[in-house]
């Protein structure tokens, strides 16, 4: 083994001095060598890690533990590759053409144009590209390492090659690390291998010739991997494209992200759009040059009316508008993972929910002990520290004075992973409680007393977690019974089983219970008289723990229960009743008795006269079908696990209902994954719950599930305003040009005015619409269909309404200023001035589906105001800055000309104002009916 090491240090001889303190092991080297080498070669510190200055003396050469992605395109070839749409390149040849033809004015124009439309193009392809690259910095991925003697959480970014990471389950493996301690530890490592069974990890290094591929390092837990089972420690040896994921993630990078169902459906408008503006078009310079006019004028303001026409930035403008909205999201603690779920969120009608640290603010604290042998005590004080006491029948209880409750603490001490530091709890709310606990009586130091031989980590199907232990001073003698621990153990069978957990688990490996310190045989009644204390507390709405010790698993002793409080958090009463008034069902699922779920159910709104409560026994004991039958009417279902929320999902969505369901363990992620919107829990869900996910609240809030609904109801709703907007612009454009060549008109626009039309149609006005405030009262309207088109038959009638009004007013000002019968600037600056003004107002009345514009506030968006401002600034300087009037062929016009414009263009909004009254008044009758209907 020594020859070997002496090989590999020789096959990586240092070209450096950093490169002799900061030496990579590759993850097949790793794997041969036993942990002390392995520790060695990587001049590493198993039990106190690495120091701060060694750490950065090792990123300095390693860099972070990160990808970098391949070197993105220069801006300036992003920008020329705008110039390759084919539409672009048919106006550059037309300005040519005017060069040839010694048509100046016109090319230069033309050019002008071009460059401003390409612009404006680059700026929202580039703002989408951003967005979307915001939006995967969002979940950066963390660990436990420790550094300096001390278990510290950071950013997975910051390992370096010889770090130790400890590992739990549900977590990601941060890095390719060499196992060291192993329990029960099994990893999913389909990301990289494709198995989809997960895989048994041990410590014992491997020869040569056993782990020919990566699935077959059993040592090795390898980056990007999910730890399904038990825990484990490990010493980093690879970090970012060190790592065997390295080559996986230059493959995803060439992987293009998928569109959501709304660009796609924008797509298909887009090119159905397309195809019958070219017809059009094509119309139109045939009929033109028939008519006897300008083969190369009828060329240019074709393809001016095609960029104008075809609405080729409405795709970018559904992703930017998606990508800003989850970007809102993220300030109000919601991280959206994929683009689809903003659509989704509008149709969600179902929601189930955890209870803990969702409903409730996972802010755990023990407030009665009850003991086997029947003593009641209060606990004072809450939070995560030893302010409090421990009081029976009024008399202060601190360390041993009362052994019957002394036990329990003992046990809910030993028993328990969690730590709390600088009254900072590092694990387990619930584990959390039962150490500040043990600390308000002194005992917190019980736990270092005891060496642990073993372990069954808790998980949510078995409900119960216990350790075998033996007392430090026991390894040395062989048998011991201590001063402090209130365990005897045998000298034949050394260690002592510490367990707690859900009672009904719990009491089944037990044979007797604690009186006074000795053992009786449990009986009938006395079970009886525990169900009776449990149904007592959770009537109070405390979550009861069971407590129980003794040598041998299935012959336990019954030590007591405690009561933890997990107060409702503030405000999710309220959003529980708003979401319910409109029209979206809450199921809440728990894994607390039926007395705890139904009063913290009654006191936040959810469960009510009527309603049923549904045991996780029951759900099994029904097939889908039944289920679904009764699930509309079930509000609660308690004593659920994991594997019942999928059946719980699958009857919903049998029924047509859009399901969202919250979860945070590793067992949850099939369900989240089944579920229309998958949430996961930010603070408390593990990384394989995260990675199933959709949608990740920061704060584990119920309230932020709300804001979320209201948010993707309010983007989607925005996406209307603006498709509204967008395309009775563009048929009225086609419209107007139609009619006048149709009618013999002379063209009412030139090519330059059209692009002008067109930027205001792509750029910020109609971007602005995409950031419309959310509509207050958007949240009580009832949730969307899925399978409903986003044009919708009242959004159709109001596009080809407003289109309507735009040509007639803007060919009556062109019939107005044309009664002379010569085409002058005059006659196609006001012709000019009054379409672009219509577009102003009716950007201004597609604001809203049902608001009035009052009702809104001209204010409340100012990113609008600021666009529509511009917009109008730079139709002014069109119409009066001479070096733009030659251009545009515009010329300058009175004060009472832009005041009858004003008028006259106003007369969209009103139209479009009076139609939302109308729409309103019908459905406040609607809705009469179907109330006396009801009354009926």
């Amino acid at each position: 083994m020594l020859k070997k090491r002496e090989l590999l240090l020789s096959e990586r001889q240092p070209s450096s001095e950093d490169e002799t303190m900061v030496p990579v092991l590759t993850s097949k080297k790793a794997s041969e060598f036993p942990v002390n080498e392995v520790v060695c070669i990587l001049q590493a510190d198993l039990q106190l890690g690495l120091s701060q200055e060694e750490v950065n003396r090792r990123r300095a050469y390693h860099g972070w533990n990160e990808f970098d992605i391949s070197e993105e395109e220069p801006l300036w070839k992003k920008y020329i590759s705008q110039f390759k749409d084919p539409l672009i390149l048919l106006l550059l040849a037309s300005a040519v053409i005017s060069v040839l033809m010694h048509q100046f004015d016109d090319a230069i124009s033309i050019t002008v144009a071009i460059i401003i439309v390409v612009t404006v193009a680059f700026v929202q392809e580039y703002r989408s590209e951003k967005s979307l690259e915001e939006l995967g910095k969002l979940v950066p991925p963390e660990c436990h390492c420790i550094r300096e003697g001390n278990l510290e959480h950071l950013l997975a970014r910051e390992l370096v090659p010889g770090d130790t990471v400890c590992l739990s389950v549900g977590e990601r493996v941060p890095a390719d690390l060499r196992l060291f301690e192993a329990t029960d530890l099994s990893v999913d490592e389909s990301s990289l291998t494709g198995e989809t069974t997960p895989c048994s990890k041990s410590t014992s290094h491997q020869s040569a010739a056993t782990h020919g591929d990566i699935a077959s390092r059993s040592n090795i837990a390898f980056m990007g991997t999910l730890v399904r089972c038990g825990k484990a420690k490990g010493i980093v040896i690879g970090t970012g494209e060190n790592s065997e994921f390295g080559e996986v993630f230059k493959m995803m990078q060439a992987e293009e992200a998928p569109k959501t169902p709304l660009q796609k459906s924008m797509d298909l408008l887009g090119k159905q759009l397309s195809l019958y503006s070219f017809g059009i078009i094509g119309v139109i310079m045939l009929v033109g040059w028939l008519q006897g006019k300008r083969i190369l004028d009828m060329f240019t303001i074709g393809v001016s009316l095609a960029v104008a026409a075809i609405p080729e930035g409405l795709p970018i403008v559904v992703t930017v508008t998606l990508a800003l909205g989850v970007m809102r999201m993220v300030k109000k603690r919601a991280i959206v993972k994929k683009l689809p779920i903003v659509e989704t969120l509008g149709c969600c009608n179902v929601i189930c929910s955890d209870k803990t640290g969702t409903l409730t603010k996972n802010e755990m604290t023990v407030t009665r002990v009850f003991t086997s042998d029947g003593l009641h005590a209060e606990v004072t004080g809450v939070g995560y520290n030893r302010e409090g006491e421990v009081l029976l029948d009024g008399e202060i209880v601190h360390g041993f004075s009362c052994p019957s409750i002394s036990k329990i603490v003992e046990v809910g001490c030993v028993c328990n992973d969690s730590v709390i530091r600088n009254h900072t709890l590092l694990g387990r709310p619930t584990e959390g409680a039962l150490i500040a606990l043990a600390m308000k009586m002194g005992l917190e130091s019980l736990r270092q007393e005891f060496v642990r031989t073993e372990e069954h980590p808790f998980n949510s199907e078995q409900k119960w977690m216990a350790v075998r232990c033996v007392h430090q001073t026991q390894q040395v003698l062989g048998f011991h019974k201590s001063k402090t621990s209130l365990f005897c153990v045998s000298q034949d069978k050394p260690g002592v089983y510490f367990m707690k957990g859900a009672y009904e688990q719990v009491i089944r490996y037990c044979s007797s219970y604690n009186s006074r310190g000795a053992a009786f045989p449990l009986s009938h009644q006395q079970r009886e008289l525990y169900q009776q204390q449990i149904s007592y507390m959770g009537t109070a709405g405390l979550r009861v723990l069971a407590f129980a010790a003794g040598n041998e698993m299935g012959s336990l002793t019954f030590l007591g229960l405690v009561g933890i409080i997990d107060p409702p958090r503030t405000g999710v009463k309220e959003a529980v009743g708003m979401l319910i008034s409109s029209g979206v069902a809450i199921k809440m699922i728990t894994g607390d008795s039926q007395e705890t779920a139904v009063s913290i159910a009654s006191r936040l709104g959810l469960y009510s006269k009527g309603c049923r409560c549904l045991s996780g026994d029951e759900v099994d004991q029904l097939d889908l079908q039944q289920l679904s039958q009764i699930v509309p009417t079930v509000a609660v279902f308690y004593r659920a696990s994991p594997r019942h929320k999928l059946k719980i999902v699958k009857s919903l969505q049998n029924i047509g209902a859009v399901v969202a369901m919250t979860g945070d363990g590793v067992n949850d992620a099939v369900a989240l994954k089944a579920a229309d919107i998958g949430v996961a829990m930010g603070q408390t869900g593990t990384d394989v719950c995260k990675e199933a996910a959709d949608m990740i609240l920061v704060d584990d809030d119920f309230q932020t599930i709300m804001s979320a609904i209201e948010e993707g109801k309010g983007i989607y709703n925005n996406i209307k305003n603006f498709v509204r907007f967008q395309l009775s612009t563009s048929i009225a454009a086609l419209t107007l040009i139609s009619l006048a060549t149709l009618m013999n008109f002379p063209n009412p626009l030139n090519a330059m005015q059209i692009l002008w039309i067109n930027i205001i149609m792509d750029g910020p006005p109609a971007q602005s619409l995409g950031v419309e405030p959310v509509d207050q009262d958007v949240i009580r309207k009832p949730p969307r269909n899925v399978r409903d088109s986003i044009i919708t038959r009242s959004l159709l009638t109001k596009v080809l309404v407003s289109a309507l009004i735009i040509v007639c007013g803007t060919l009556f000002v062109f019939w107005r200023e044309l009664r002379d019968n010569v085409i002058t600037p005059r006659d196609t600056t006001m012709t000019f001035t009054c379409f672009v003004f219509f577009d102003m107002f009716n950007a201004l009345s597609s604001r809203s589906q049902t608001r009035m514009v009052h009702e809104m506030g001209l204010c409340s968006n100012r990113t609008f105001c600021y666009a529509v401002l511009g917009s109008i600034m730079g139709q002014l300087l069109v119409i009066y800055f001479p070096p733009l009037q030659n251009i545009f062929q515009t010329e300058s016009l009175s004060i009472f000309d832009l005041l009858f414009l004003v008028g006259l263009t106003s007369s969209v909004c009103v139209v479009s104002e009076a139609i939302k009254k109308v729409e309103r008044w019908r459905g406040a009758e609607r809705s009469r009916t179907i109330d006396y209907f009801h009354e009926v």
